[in-house]
């Protein structure tokens, strides 16, 4: 591989073939001193290479190129050791794409904690509740992040990193969708809470329950699978001894309906204000 720029003393760009003048055909090397001395033109083998990098398309190139030029090392051996963990967890092969998102994240995040600026995700409560093995991804970036640092770092850090995993598995509109599912759940959790005046206890069964119900309701109808069956007569039944479940999952049909143009079969209904009444009961006794 022949040298045809250089970035710092452990980063390079190469070209893949001696006699291919393309930019098309350039990769970025990383080994400890791999660049120590040697001048454009000069030759790398491939012995010598720890990682490369390959990116497809000459502005990621150039992009991830300038972040190795003025990020520090210890950033980048916090990214690579967050991706051979973060392939170990999920078991599967991670882009080298991902490289250049995290840096970019890593570099910016260690910046804003510097002036002390904590950014909170939106979908906080989402990842930690729906993607346990991506948040811990997460958390092991941040505990990374701290000893490379000696700053603290806060967990809505590991959100943020846990979604650059998450967009990563799930790309175009899989992750539109997934992202719709997750706001839908938390919407509706909203919806209880502030029809009962409730706070959950978060870690209880009846909750976790009813946090799964929901889970697979909206992929249900996101798929148009919803449950429907003739049990009209139970539906009457559960209405007469839990109206106030039945008032709630009158807004929730209402929700249902104006943002997802869907409708709440009977069925479904009926499962609702049971996981609701169960939820509510249980913290309206506590």
């Amino acid at each position: 591989m022949i040298i045809s720029q250089i970035l710092n003393n452990n980063v390079a760009i190469v070209k893949k073939g001696s006699n291919d003048q393309t930019r098309g055909n350039e990769v970025i090397v990383y080994s400890k001193g791999i660049a120590f001395r040697r001048k454009v033109g000069d030759t790398i083998e491939e012995e010598e290479i720890q990682k490369t990098y390959v990116l497809d398309s000459h502005d990621k190139l150039e992009h991830f190129s300038y972040l190795l030029s003025n990020t520090q090392e210890d950033y980048l051996q916090i990214v690579t050791k967050t991706i051979e963990y973060g392939e170990k967890v999920i078991q599967k092969d991670i882009s080298d794409y991902l490289y250049l998102a995290l840096l970019d994240h890593i570099d910016f995040a260690i910046k804003r904690l510097r002036k002390s600026q904590i950014i909170k995700s939106p979908l906080d409560w989402e990842v930690r509740k729906f993607y346990p093995d991506h948040y811990k991804i997460g958390l092991y970036a941040v505990d990374l992040i701290e000893k490379a640092t000696g700053m603290e770092c806060p967990n809505e850090e590991a959100v943020s990193v846990a979604l650059h995993f998450i967009n990563l598995q799930s790309q175009g509109e899989e992750a539109d969708s997934m992202m719709k599912m997750m706001e839908a759940v938390r919407n509706i959790l909203s919806i209880i809470k502030y029809h009962y005046r409730l706070d959950f206890e978060e870690d209880s069964i009846n909750y976790i329950r009813l946090v799964t119900h929901l889970q697979y309701f909206i992929v249900r109808m996101f798929k148009g699978e919803a449950h429907s069956s003739s049990e009209s007569e139970l539906n009457r039944q559960i209405r007469k001894l839990y109206p106030e479940a039945y008032n709630c999952v009158n807004k929730i049909r209402i929700y249902v309906k104006d943002s997802f143009e869907k409708d709440l079969s009977e069925d479904e209904e009926a499962y609702l204000m049971l996981h609701i009444q169960r939820v509510t009961k249980r913290e309206e006794d506590n």
